[in-house]
């Protein structure tokens, strides 16, 4: 039986004449957005606020993950000029913080770290003020690759561990969950000063300690930013949603976080990864 959504989860609808200068200058540079790609509710509010999150190396990934409305399949190849055109929208928004994410490609011998480097280095010499939030795939593990990204000096570098552990099978297949953390662990060794970031959804199978215990693992892996959001299933054909959560228990994840010792906890049943970005920098 689907659940009902409650009328707390609530997305402002895309509309206004900023929403519409975004989405034509990201349709006339040929660039994707997580915006766009995963469906994402925020949309009408980010762009209303002249902000997006930026997909580069295509819009299909390798893998296939469960809870995600990206497109998975063979991708194209990899667009070399993709990082100028980026750059010169970030240019054009005035942004003073971008954020970038892309798909997952395994088909690279490294994982495309080399357009996120020269992504962040262009972006820096068009807007010396603007910060940039890298948000990567898992790189499979590869610390080569890795530091080719931490090189280019993103101000955070971001890697969401999605859910729990206990939920990889049915929820990441083709992800490690100890994986995902040693990026974040191995980030913070090799760029002491960057800032680490990660992310949970909530309501996709998981119990209320394995939530905490997952927040416990993420500190201990040096993780100084966290976000938590509800899940919010794509399609029938995705994991379905197990439970809506509260507004009250977003805020007690919040307060647990700051205990824990994370500098920043951004979690709302509508956070995503860059769900007020530029505020947490």
């Amino acid at each position: 039986m689907t659940q009902r959504r409650p009328d707390w989860i609530k997305a402002k609808a895309p509309q206004g004449e900023n929403y519409v200068e975004v989405k034509r200058l990201v349709e006339s540079a040929k660039l994707h957005t997580v915006c766009q790609s995963a469906n994402c509710p925020n949309i009408g509010e980010c762009w209303h606020s002249r902000t997006a999150t930026f997909m580069i190396l295509g819009n299909t990934c390798t893998r296939n993950c469960r809870f995600c409305a990206v497109n998975h399949g063979k991708p194209d190849r990899v667009d070399e000029d993709e990082p100028r055109r980026v750059a010169d929208a970030v240019t054009h928004l005035k942004l003073h913080h971008a954020v970038i994410t892309s798909v997952t490609r395994d088909d690279l011998a490294d994982g495309g770290a080399h357009i996120f480097a020269e992504t962040i280095r262009l972006i820096h010499q068009s807007l010396d003020k603007c910060s940039v939030e890298v948000l990567i795939p898992d790189l499979q593990g590869d610390d080569a690759a890795l530091k080719v990204v931490l090189d280019a000096n993103p101000e955070i570098l971001n890697h969401n561990v999605e859910t729990v552990e206990r939920c990889y099978p049915s929820v990441r297949p083709q992800a490690i969950y100890s994986r995902s953390l040693e990026v974040i662990r191995h980030a913070k060794r090799m760029a002491p000063l960057v800032h680490t970031k990660s992310g949970i959804m909530v309501g996709a199978g998981e119990q209320w300690d394995e939530i905490v215990q997952t927040m416990r693992d993420l500190r201990s892996a040096q993780c100084d930013i966290l976000t938590i959001g509800q899940y919010l299933a794509p399609s029938g054909g995705h994991v379905p949603i197990s439970r809506y959560y509260t507004p009250e228990e977003f805020s007690e994840l919040e307060r647990i976080g700051l205990d824990m010792g994370f500098a920043h906890v951004e979690s709302g049943p509508l956070v995503r990864s860059s769900y007020h970005a530029d505020r947490q920098i």
